[in-house]
């Protein structure tokens, strides 16, 4: 096996495979045999599929780490892979390593060969590899001859501090800077004492480009020039918008994001597209370790914070991975998000009077209703994290989780929050805290806690029409006896299952008929007997009302003059409306 030496590092024609090698996750990847040492040149990352290979070996690979997908180091087919891929002129060639591990045959032809062997551990993930070697090779990638005015100012920003870059682009262009990702959510902007339009205070508040507004330039053909060009596109000010510059952001064929100006009131600077274009160079290794490490880190705080309100793992470890302090009191806020469908309220094509008072909720427009309940969430992580430091956020579906610290004797931290939380435009958000947490251990109790609240809010909104649902919030001890009422039902419930009766036979009556026996009866019997106010909440005559009883107890035995019949009345029925 060749010794792996770095006595080759920065040869001519990119980063060396030893550079990449050391900005990846240490145990990510082994090097199995490196022939001609880490110092290889590396042109780019890509996957590569054996089948593609031509049958005369002609195909050409110089100067790339190829990582083949499905192929084990001890399979047959790896031999034939490597010496395929050693005659293409490939720099690497990563495979997945097996239990096994490597055959002898495979070994021979690597030492014999040029191309490095690696192996990827099974614990990693081919997509995360592949994100992390091309967030490597952009970092190590030079920035651009010298002399590109601004290139020093980025090039000293800590890697993926976007806001940092945003800021810093702004001062080279003379004004307001977005960074958007491929689908026009705003990943990072300049701060602003003044915004350059209602536009951009939209885009920033909804923390994505309104989806009209996409749609429109999408229309005009002003994306498709974007993503086929390398230059700076130019978007003319008219009586709407201020002038713009938009130049893609490009990791060899990959589009990572976008660079946006907005001039502020005044004339971009006369450098400002030869800045655009130095900018974009410099921001490629920000945007990739952003869309690899960001992602994953993301995932793994909130896989975190899961685990801490599930009770799951070691407790102090988890909770340094999930960001909250060991020791420190915290209550746990759950926020159940519902978009409002009301597109036939907003404009399809809205002029300036239209979207300056829209505010941020006009970002909901066209976006189907699970993208739109992920906004819905992302403005409430947003609201979160500005509120306390020591927030933190997890989201699960249609639900976003706060840990929220408290101070030395607060008993409602969140408080503040839950008030902020109802408040989203254009939406319906159930949101509920729970009591402190003295340490890790309760935390799950005060989730439990939280989530009955937020489960009583919806079944208050359920028995409204569609049209009149609110926003709603509350804390646990506002609801008690709602919440205890849900956790007797939950636990009633598989035992009324196994049980048969009166109650029981008239349900079922409902659910095959389509009767309203039972909920005839469960009006009676929430308004304490009085036949009126129930059948005003029916909505139908109190005679009627009368005969539904009546034929209650003749047909099903439903006696409700009977103390225990009507307990059990209404335990069956609550929990036919639980169970719903």
């Amino acid at each position: 096996m060749a010794p792996h030496t770095h006595e080759t590092d920065g040869l001519a024609g990119g980063p060396s495979l030893g550079q990449i090698l050391g900005l990846i996750a240490p145990g990510m990847l082994d090097v199995v045999v490196a022939p001609r040492g880490l110092g290889v040149p590396v042109a780019d990352v890509v996957l590569h599929d054996p089948a593609e290979e031509r049958d005369d070996g002609t195909w050409a690979a110089s100067g790339l780490i190829l990582l083949v997908v499905g192929v084990e180091v001890s399979s047959p087919e790896a031999v034939d892979v490597l010496r395929g891929a050693d005659r293409a002129g490939a720099a690497a060639v990563v495979l997945r390593r097996g239990p096994r591990g490597p055959r002898t045959a495979l070994l021979e032809v690597a030492d014999a060969g040029r191309t490095a062997l690696l192996a990827r551990r099974p614990e990693q993930g081919w997509t995360e590899v592949l994100g992390r070697l091309r967030t490597a090779l952009a970092h190590s990638a030079p920035a651009g001859p010298a002399g590109t005015g601004g290139t020093d100012a980025v090039g000293g920003l800590r890697l993926g501090d976007l806001p940092g870059l945003a800021n810093t682009v702004a001062d080279l262009v003379g004004g307001a800077i977005t960074i958007e990702d491929p689908q026009s959510r705003v990943l990072a902007y300049s701060r602003m004492d003044h915004e350059p339009d209602p536009m951009r205070r939209l885009t920033i508040l909804g923390q994505q480009v309104p989806r009209w507004r996409v749609h429109e330039l999408r229309a005009s053909g002003f994306f498709q020039a974007l993503w086929s060009t390398d230059d700076v596109v130019r978007l003319p000010a008219d009586d709407r918008y201020a002038e713009r510059l938009a130049i893609a952001v490009r990791h060899g064929s990959e589009v990572l994001g976008s660079l946006w100006a907005a001039a502020d009131g005044r004339p971009l600077a006369e450098g400002a597209v030869a800045a655009l274009r130095t900018a974009a160079r410099a921001a490629v290794p920000h945007l990739s370790h952003h869309q690899t490490w960001g992602r994953a880190a993301t995932r793994a705080r909130e896989e975190a914070v899961h685990a801490l309100l599930e009770g799951r793992g070691d407790a102090a470890r988890t909770a340094h991975d999930a960001g909250i302090v060991p020791g420190r009191p915290y209550a746990v806020l759950v926020a159940e998000a519902e978009a409002a469908e009301a597109a036939g309220a907003y404009p399809a094509r809205p002029g300036k009077e239209a979207y300056e008072t829209w505010g941020a909720g006009a970002t909901a427009v066209g976006v189907p209703g699970s993208a739109a309940e992920q906004r819905v969430l992302d403005v409430l992580a947003l609201q979160a994290a500005a509120y306390r430091d020591g927030c933190v956020a997890a989201r699960s579906g249609r639900r976003l989780y706060v840990l929220v610290p408290a101070a030395d004797g607060e008993a409602d931290p969140a408080r503040a929050l839950l008030v902020t939380a109802r408040s989203v435009p254009r939406s319906v958000v159930f949101a509920g805290a729970g009591p402190v947490a003295g340490d890790l251990s309760e935390l799950p109790a005060s989730c439990e806690a939280a989530e009955s609240v937020v489960r009583v809010l919806r079944k208050r909104a359920g028995r409204l029409p569609a049209s009149e649902a609110v926003s709603a919030a509350a804390a646990f001890d506002e609801v008690l006896s709602e919440t205890a009422l849900l956790r007797v039902l939950d636990r009633v419930g598989p035992l009324w299952e196994t049980l048969s009766g009166p109650v029981h036979e008239m349900t079922a009556h409902d659910r095959t008929h389509g009767s309203a026996y039972g909920a005839s009866v469960a009006a009676y019997l929430d308004a304490f007997g009085d036949t009126g106010e129930a059948a005003r909440r029916l909505n139908v005559h109190a005679n009627t009302l009368r005969y539904r009883l009546r034929r209650a107890r003749e047909l099903f035995g439903v006696d409700l003059d009977d103390p225990t019949v009507r307990l059990l009345a209404d335990i069956g029925l609550r929990l036919a409306r639980h169970a719903r």
